[in-house]
């Protein structure tokens, strides 16, 4: 199954847009939602779980032994500094090219004016998103509760301190890095085990976006949606473009090795459940962890590419909607203010809607405009998160290339290592045994 991963992700895939289609057709849309939509959400849920399990350990452990391994903090300095360059870049790339592509193509004109009470019902509360509250919120208080809430930028912050202290004291910290590298690699042994569980958490998601809105949806909003898989298109020449630049031919390697977190990403809406999987590809690509390690987390914060060309195609389609015409400076300033407020949604639920609604209300434009898109938010969201994992992974790959530190390419499967099975003490090691106990068994 390891070796057809992709495969068994595809079929999934096709095998839950059938099913939930079917469905949607055939059962009242209450039967769905009571019934069998939890059924289909709880297969995605317990892979999302295990995924989050995940997270924390392999992020701290991942980060603490490449810095502690890198021995030169002013690396550290440096790579840093590239990463900003490369993710502030590929910000005003996006958000740019959202804005040129929908004032190019204008799909807001004729859109449905949902009834103001009700879409002001659906949006719900939208708590405002200040600078100060979100840089307060990359310093963790506590080291443990980062780790048990998932926080990757706050563990990222914990994790460069202690892989600096341990570097620095060095001797005496070499068990702490021995331990944190052994729970490193127990980690994306544990990942190859859940994934295992990924096409099944692929067909239960589908199947319940299906079920639920059915594919009939699509067609309201076609134009829509063609329109924004078209400029996801371009964003995806754009950086794979660059990233030919410093890679060469290596670009091709990458897709192919980056594959299968991409589906995930996908198929799940969720940039998380890719994460693992990532860090393991990008591993066999050829990135070294102590690189990896570093821009991944802080790329998952601040280098969502798809999601920032997503908020400004959105929040100009709604204004176009209303029939309210913006003028350039306007939508420089929308831009300029997405690209700050878009650095704080790392960690808020429905993140990119958020942001919207808060840039709608700060010039002045129907917020409850966002409900126009709610219906399709996540077909839209699964085009987003997808193009997120190829920005960090083209990232990734050039800052090392850029590095010098571009290790050679694994191969794309490389087997697990296996527990012990079927052995000869048949689970009975180290036990002293009563032999009558033993003869009697």
């Amino acid at each position: 199954m390891d070796r057809k991963l992709t495969l068994y992700i595809l079929i999934g895939m096709v095998l839950g847009v059938i099913v939930g289609q079917v469905l949607n057709q055939t059962v009242p849309a209450d039967v769905i939602k009571e019934s069998i939509a939890p059924w289909f959400k709880l297969l995605s849920d317990i892979f999302l779980n295990l995924i989050k399990m995940l997270v924390a350990p392999l992020v701290l452990s991942t980060i603490v032994v490449g810095i502690a391994h890198m021995g030169d903090s002013a690396a550290l300095g440096r790579i840093g500094v590239r990463a900003l360059m490369w993710f502030i870049t590929a910000s005003l790339v996006s958000i740019g090219l959202g804005l040129i592509m929908v004032n190019l193509f204008q799909p807001g004109i004729g859109a449905p004016i949902p009834d103001a009470a009700a879409a002001t019902a659906a949006v719900g509360e939208v708590k405002e998103l200040k600078a100060t509250e979100f840089i307060l919120s990359i310093f963790p208080k506590n080291a443990v509760e980062a780790l048990a809430t998932n926080n990757i930028l706050q563990i990222l912050v914990f994790s460069i301190f202690a892989g600096v202290a341990l570097s620095a004291i060095g001797e005496k910290g070499t068990a702490l890095v021995k331990g944190a590298d052994a729970l490193a690699e127990m980690m994306l042994q544990v990942t190859g085990y859940v994934m295992r569980f990924a096409p099944v958490a692929v067909f239960g998601a589908l199947a319940n976006v299906v079920a639920a809105s059915g594919l009939a949806i699509l067609g309201t909003y076609l134009t829509l949606l063609l329109e924004f898989y078209f400029s996801l298109v371009l964003l995806w020449a754009i950086l794979l473009g660059v990233g030919a630049v410093f890679l060469g031919r290596r670009i091709g390697v990458l897709i192919r090795y980056i594959r299968q977190p991409l589906m995930i990403a996908f198929s799940t809406a969720s940039s998380e459940a890719a994460l693992p999987k990532l860090f393991e590809q990008l591993d066999r690509f050829g990135v070294p962890r102590r690189i990896s390690g570093f821009m991944l987390p802080l790329g998952y914060s601040f280098n969502l590419d798809g999601s920032m060309m997503y908020m400004s195609f959105a929040t100009i389609f709604i204004a176009q909607a209303y029939g309210m015409d913006l003028s350039i400076a306007t939508q420089v300033m929308i831009l300029l203010t997405l690209m700050i407020s878009s650095k704080g949604i790392a960690a808020v639920p429905r993140a990119s809607l958020v942001v919207i609604t808060g840039t709608l209300a700060m010039f002045g434009l129907p917020v409850e405009g966002v409900a126009i898109i709610l219906a399709i938010d996540q077909f839209l969201d699964m085009g987003r998160t997808a193009t997120n994992v190829v920005g960090n992974a083209v990232a990734t790959a050039v800052i090392t290339k850029w590095e010098g530190m571009l290790e050679v390419e694994e191969p794309d499967f490389v087997e697990h290592p296996h527990a012990p099975a079927h052995t000869a003490a048949d689970g009975r090691a180290g036990l002293e045994l009563d032999e009558d106990n033993y003869r009697d068994g």
